[in-house]
């Protein structure tokens, strides 16, 4: 049986500034995303013939950045833990203390590049189908994030599992380390999934519809490996909040691939 190594959460302290391995772990993510992209753009004709530059991929970058923390902050508060966040307001903005929803984090990156659209004049789509296999790497580093933090800890394992492990502060219970389940399932094999899928050209709205699909379901199994959270609806091991949020983007990934494909016809 392992032991979880009870990580410090600050990588480097410098006087009084902490560097947190969360919030470096949002920075690889970011980096990864711009570092990826540029590889698309430079690799793949047809978007430079569509007008995507490297000056368009900083623009993106940025407004990303502001919807994922924005978006994830106010998600964790509004889906997760509003009684907590309502008593304790200065701690919404306490972001390197871990605490950020991917589905609020999602929604922020939406109207974020939907105000994009509006400032550079193309579709909504055509930047979510652009952005899509770009994010499931940055999903693997905030999962490895959480382990580092030791929060998102998973449900209860067979001891015989030979990676069952302690979380020493929770209980004495072996636990599936889900946040690295997370990590590989929403972040390796969603990225592989997606960069070969988007290797070739799709009709508009199919790699946007396969990003949905495919997190929805790859989170929808994590879930029953991780120990729910109490969400808006209550606790349930049998529907999790993270499930439920998880299931209109399924829904509407289908939807979008359907009609992508239907557009094309």
């Amino acid at each position: 049986m392992l032991i979880h190594p009870q990580f410090n959460p600050v990588a480097v302290s410098i006087g009084p500034l902490s560097v947190h391995w969360y919030g470096l772990m949002y920075l690889v993510a970011f980096l990864q995303f711009w570092w990826l992209g540029r590889r698309r753009i430079l690799t793949h004709p047809e978007l430079t013939t569509a007008g995507w530059t490297l000056r368009q991929l900083d623009d993106l970058l940025f407004y990303g950045v502001l919807g994922v923390i924005a978006g994830g902050r106010l998600g964790q508060v509004l889906f997760y833990e509003p009684a907590y966040y309502l008593e304790h307001p200065l701690q919404v903005l306490a972001v390197w203390r871990g605490g950020m929803s991917f589905h609020g984090g999602f929604l922020g990156v939406l109207i974020a590049m939907w105000l994009y659209a509006r400032k550079s004049r193309r579709r909504w789509l055509e930047l979510t189908d652009f952005i899509a296999p770009l994010v499931p790497l940055g999903l693997a580093a905030g999962r490895i994030g959480n382990f580092i933090n030791g929060e998102l800890w998973g449900r209860a394992a067979d001891p015989a599992l030979p990676w069952a492990m302690l979380f020493p502060w929770v209980d004495d219970v072996p636990r599936h380390p889900s946040q690295l389940y997370q990590a590989g399932l929403e972040g390796f094999v969603l990225f592989v999934c997606l960069w070969i899928y988007s290797s070739r050209k799709r009709p508009r709205g199919a790699v946007s519809g396969a990003f949905l699909i495919g997190y929805g379901v790859l989170r929808w199994v994590a879930e029953y490996f991780r120990t729910p959270d109490e969400g808006i609806f209550g606790l349930s091991y049998t529907v999790s909040m993270g499930q439920w949020l998880s299931l209109p983007m399924v829904l509407f990934g289908i939807i979008f691939v359907v009609a992508a494909h239907r557009r094309r016809v």
